[in-house]
């Protein structure tokens, strides 16, 4: 399912025009964007948890080289499955 596609849905679901379910839905993803990006976890209680985790610092290779390079530490975006999410899915 692309992004139309859950619009679509959203739409048949919710009985919302396009125009709001298309607002409705980019509003959602900029409140998640926002909260991860100021260090907040966004429990859905039933669906998961949205939230950001961090990688420690590294040394990797260069596959071209063999070279040795340092890679620095980073944060990246995580989502958990909630319970009941899980088991609706199995």
């Amino acid at each position: 399912m692309n992004k139309t596609e859950l619009i679509e849905a959203i739409v048949k679901e919710a009985g919302l025009k396009k125009k709001d379910a298309e607002a409705a839905l980019a509003a959602t993803i900029g409140a998640i964007e926002n909260a991860l990006a100021n260090g907040e976890k966004v429990q859905l209680v039933g669906f998961g948890t949205f939230e950001t985790k961090t990688r420690a610092a590294r040394e990797g290779r260069n596959p071209k080289t063999g070279e040795t390079i340092k890679i620095a530490a980073s944060k990246y975006p995580a989502f958990s499955a909630g319970k009941a999410f899980k088991d609706k899915v199995n």
